[in-house]
């Protein structure tokens, strides 16, 4: 499983697929490592894309040379 080449929203909709199995009880014990780990794969991709855009605003702000608020 892999993150490569998902959008934010992509990985946002199977974070939310799989924590509706896990509040159903859809998951069996054989299924509930592989969905932890690719729960945490998800949410450090989503996190780590919100940081790089954030990063990417600031730097667009400053080159137009606004001042930042």
């Amino acid at each position: 499983m892999t993150t490569k080449k998902l959008t934010y929203k992509e990985a946002l909709q199977e974070l939310e697929e799989i924590m509706l199995k896990f509040e159903n009880e859809e998951l069996d014990v054989d299924d509930l490592i592989s969905n932890v780990k690719r729960s945490a794969e998800l949410i450090k991709y989503c996190k780590d894309k919100l940081h790089e855009t954030d990063r990417e605003i600031e730097q667009i702000i400053k080159d137009i040379g606004a001042p930042e608020e």
